[in-house]
């Protein structure tokens, strides 16, 4: 459950930041360029009228294309182009209901597909800004609109980036911490297997020393018994004469003989 929700918030994420990009460049765009903004050749535009409707209607959002070839256009086309209307220099969107050749210059007479007469200045090449692409995307422009304001850029745009700077943060965090907790148990294991190590190293080391002790004190057993027996031997034969040591070293034979003889029975 986890993980899903780490997933899902990360494509919000990347959402918001695509949005916020192309929200930005368009705001910048159409500051640089008398209001028009323009996104690898199209412009959206946010519909301010309904005097293209059923077209499309007031808030709804268009994408329009820059012209190459003015002269490619036709009546029926739907244009935007800049216009002066009570003094004011606006944007307008409106249909091409026929197109006037002088010489060699061109100018276009446009109506809005819900009024009832042209408009009463001709468009001249110079004030065209693109076609209509055909595209509309309903009310999306009121969206757009209020983005393009300070209140809107601050609470759509630099809010969301706030937010998921700081969850990106949060994540890097907790990241590390659980990085450092892994390296902490690696070293404990580490540690615990090293002084295991040492331990079982000490206990045959110590088991070595006694054997080596034990086996220093039989030797010395040994070497003391031999002394001791020569010591009492040379002290026999001294004390005895040579026929008693003979007989005796007899005696031995004939013992160590039946002996032989009892085991072999």
């Amino acid at each position: 459950m986890k993980r899903v929700f780490e997933v899902a918030a990360d494509i919000l994420a990347w959402v918001l930041l695509i949005v916020a990009f192309f929200v930005t460049l368009t705001v910048l765009t159409s500051t640089k360029n008398d209001g028009v903004a323009r996104l690898f050749g199209y412009t959206p535009m946010s519909v301010q009228s309904n005097s293209m409707k059923p077209t499309f209607n007031k808030g709804d959002l268009i994408l329009v294309k820059k012209v190459d070839d003015l002269y490619s256009l036709k009546e029926n086309d739907v244009i935007t182009f800049y216009t002066i209307v009570e003094d004011t220099k606006i944007i307008n969107t409106h249909r091409i209901v026929k197109i006037e050749k002088k010489d060699n210059s061109i100018s276009f007479i446009t109506r809005g597909d819900n009024n009832p007469v042209d408009d009463e200045i001709p468009v001249v090449p110079a004030d065209i800004i693109g076609k209509w692409t055909g595209k509309s995307f309903g009310k999306v422009g009121v969206a757009l609109d209020f983005v393009q304001t300070q209140k809107g850029f601050f609470i759509c745009i630099i809010i969301p980036i706030a937010i998921i700077f700081l969850f990106e943060l949060y994540k890097f965090i907790q990241t590390l911490i659980e990085v450092k907790t892994e390296g902490l148990q690696d070293v404990d294991e580490e540690e615990i297997k090293k002084k295991a190590i040492e331990e079982y190293l000490a206990k045959q080391q110590k088991e070595a020393q006694a054997q080596a002790a034990q086996a220093q004190t039989t030797t010395e057993q040994n070497i003391k018994g031999t002394e001791q027996a020569a010591e009492e031997m040379a002290e026999k034969v001294e004390a005895d004469p040579a026929d008693d040591i003979l007989d005796t070293v007899v005696e031995q034979d004939e013992e160590i003989a039946e002996s032989v003889e009892q085991e072999e029975a």
